[in-house]
């Protein structure tokens, strides 16, 4: 087991990052005439936006080695996250999605069946376990690409908390990659063998038919930390016998794909930085809003003193403040070399 301090990395994200096209402009897919290429993917969302915050992370996947998977690559690089643990497959594509904007309506279409992700398998454990983190973090999207992913996820979290490892599971529970009836007992079992787990209600209610946040942290059990979301109500951790709420600041919502990952993120950051817990819920609000700013699943954060105005506000100026948008984002871009 490693001891204190001897963590070769502060965290790893395991997960499938596909290439994703979406109209140039605001307009419907069927008629756009240009399209933007991106990373997408949410595990590699988490991984970006903390090693925005300053944390030594790696990603783990697997990708084609084609264009896109090499786009995909270089562009998770970039934020300063670790890709020395992607295995670059010659003989399957990497995944692709569309995004499309529709009337008023966003959609999003999956072109990932047989992607070299959904073959990730017992090598890439081998290589997260060899050199375990401190924290490690998976999602629900992965066991739903094939049954040798699922059986990853379970062996992964098995393996990690042996050697010492906290894990973090995110239920991201995805309607277009499987039945709620099958996706419900197989998440479960998954997240009862975190330290972490992230939900939102809405996913848990479809998923479990808990009628709260409080049902939920019974049904699952095991868990440590269980943090729910509510949407624009706010999210409550659950801390061993201590529970801990905290609103979202009032914000203009451009686009909410990539606002989980975010929110995981952030409070990730927190943890790993042994904040409060008030503070982690924070700062989770406070990475989210700033996905929430932008259309992209990634966006640039803004600087230290930004963030620590937020976190030092009082619970009565944290709810009445309102989410001032990218313009009142400080012009000093955080680059990962502080963290908040």
């Amino acid at each position: 087991m490693t001891g204190p301090g001897e963590w070769p990395l502060e965290a790893v994200c395991l997960g499938e990052t596909m290439a994703m096209l979406a109209p140039a402009l605001a307009e419907p897919l069927q008629t756009a005439s240009s399209l933007v290429v991106r990373a997408a993917g949410a595990e590699s969302n988490v991984a970006m936006y903390l090693a925005s915050l300053g944390h030594r992370v790696a990603w783990a996947s697997r990708l084609g080695d084609d264009p896109l998977g090499r786009r995909v690559l270089q562009e998770v690089a970039r934020t300063g996250v670790d890709v020395s643990l992607v295995e670059m497959a010659p003989d399957a594509p990497t995944g692709v999605m569309f995004k499309d904007p529709g009337a008023g309506e966003r959609r999003v279409y999956y072109y990932r069946r047989g992607s070299a992700a959904s073959a990730m398998g017992a090598d890439l454990a081998g290589a997260v376990l060899a050199a375990p983190p401190r924290l490690a973090h998976l999602s629900g999207v992965t066991p739903a690409l094939s049954e040798q992913c699922s059986t990853l996820v379970g062996a992964l979290l098995d393996g990690l908390n042996a050697v010492g490892t906290t894990t973090s599971f995110d239920v991201n529970y995805r309607p277009a990659l499987w039945p709620s009836e099958e996706a419900g007992p197989a998440l479960l079992a998954l997240a009862r063998k975190a330290d972490i787990v992230f939900t939102g209600l809405d996913e848990a209610q479809q998923l479990w038919g808990v009628a709260g946040a409080a049902e939920l942290r019974r049904l699952l059990g095991r868990p440590g930390t269980v943090v729910v979301k509510n949407g624009a109500e706010g999210a409550t951790s659950f801390v061993g016998e201590n529970q801990v709420h905290v609103p979202v600041p009032r914000a203009e919502v451009r686009d909410a794909v990539g606002a989980g990952d975010a929110f995981a993120a952030g409070w990730l950051s927190g943890w790993l930085r042994s904040l409060p817990e008030s503070k982690r819920l924070r700062l989770g609000h406070l990475v989210a809003g700033c996905a929430l700013s932008g259309t992209a699943d990634y966006v640039p954060l803004p600087g230290r003193p930004w963030f620590a105005s937020w976190l030092e506000t009082s619970e009565e100026q944290w709810s009445d403040r309102q989410w001032d948008g990218p313009g009142a984002v400080p012009p000093t871009w955080y680059l990962g070399t502080q963290g908040p």
